[in-house]
């Protein structure tokens, strides 16, 4: 039986989108249909809800947002400079098959995708980047280009004493020696989520760059996800925000969205070894898996996270088309 792609409402199939994106092992919250619409309102994009089927049993789902000027369109997954973790094709129900029929099931939904892109978009650019997905062979053999990106990925699967073991010399020494009575760290709230974006904001504006995340979209999608997908740790000093870490949490993991960037205070203590190490505990202790550190990508930061004594993961942005789309995009963002 063939596989069929078609396309769900938004706003009324939400509900049933949900569902697939939480039988998915390949999700995270941003898949959800509240942020997905956010996501869409927040970069001035149309929104396509992609699903595969075979019969009545879903097969994948894959988020598509179509951006056009002029004659210009482009096809993003996740919408062009939202900022957004990770989205692009994610599949259900295929752990159990055979790799045949894995293999066979995965082309013919890609495909279906891709036809779909191509007949209803026609995009000039598109650019994708994968979560966890690794069969990406579909869009090669379709010409899309492949580049690997990379991400650093600590195991939740010790204890804490067993998991600080792991870390280089220095962390284990801020985390340990750190005075407990001179800072608090702890969940914050809304306007908490505004505050580490701008602290993001003003760390990218003084290295003279580029840094689009509106702190209203990150507070609407701490608001409209469920309980527990975003999840603002901050540290405080004498009751004054100092620093704190966006997470982006699922069943199984927790990400380092956005956040941790070197404070602009005075403070001695290590805010961010602190901030990773609290949301590395609660995580462990909730029964998680894995701690991803969202990127592996830069040398002058790979530093600070590698002391972790992370692993690293591979994942994939997959392009086609024309690049300068992508420039326009990013002066279109700006002037928003």
């Amino acid at each position: 039986m063939s596989i069929e792609v078609t396309t769900l409402d938004p706003e009324a199939d939400a509900d049933e989108w949900n569902r697939y994106v939480e039988r998915s092992d390949g999700t995270n919250p941003f898949y959800r249909a509240e942020a997905l619409r956010l996501q869409a309102d927040d970069t001035g994009t149309t929104l396509h809800l992609l699903a595969g089927f075979k019969g009545q049993e879903a097969v994948g789902i894959f988020p598509v947002f179509e951006y056009s000027k002029g004659p210009l369109t482009g096809a993003f997954s996740p919408a062009p400079f939202s900022w957004s973790s990770y989205l692009g094709p994610a599949l259900l129900n295929v752990d159990k098959l055979k790799q045949r029929k894995a293999d066979r099931r995965t082309k013919r939904f890609l495909e279906g995708c891709l036809t779909y892109i191509d007949r209803e978009i026609s995009p000039l650019y598109a650019r994708f980047v994968t979560a966890e997905f690794d069969d990406v062979r579909p869009f090669i053999w379709n010409e899309y280009d492949v580049e690997p990106g990379y991400t650093y990925v600590v195991d939740l699967d010790v204890s804490e004493e067993e998991l600080l073991k792991r870390f280089s010399s220095d962390a284990r020494s801020n985390i340990r020696n750190a005075d407990e009575d001179s800072y608090v760290i702890e969940e914050g709230n809304g306007e908490d989520v505004e505050r580490i974006v701008d602290q993001v904001a003003k760390r990218y504006e003084s290295q003279g760059r580029s840094f689009q995340l509106n702190p209203s979209f990150a507070r609407a999608v701490y608001e409209q996800l469920p309980d527990g997908s975003i999840r603002p740790y901050v540290c405080r000093v004498d009751g004054e925000f100092v620093g704190g870490i966006l997470v982006v949490e699922t069943e199984r993991a927790r990400y380092r969205w956005q956040g941790g960037v070197k404070p602009d205070t005075d403070v001695d203590i290590p805010i961010n070894d602190l901030l990773d190490w609290h949301v590395m505990c609660d995580g462990l202790h909730d029964g998680l898996e894995r701690y991803d550190l969202v990127g592996a990508g830069v040398p002058s930061i790979n530093r600070y996270k590698a002391k972790f004594n992370p692993r690293l993961e591979t994942h994939y942005k997959i392009t086609s088309g024309t690049f300068g789309i992508d420039l326009m995009v990013d002066r279109y963002r700006k002037l928003r």
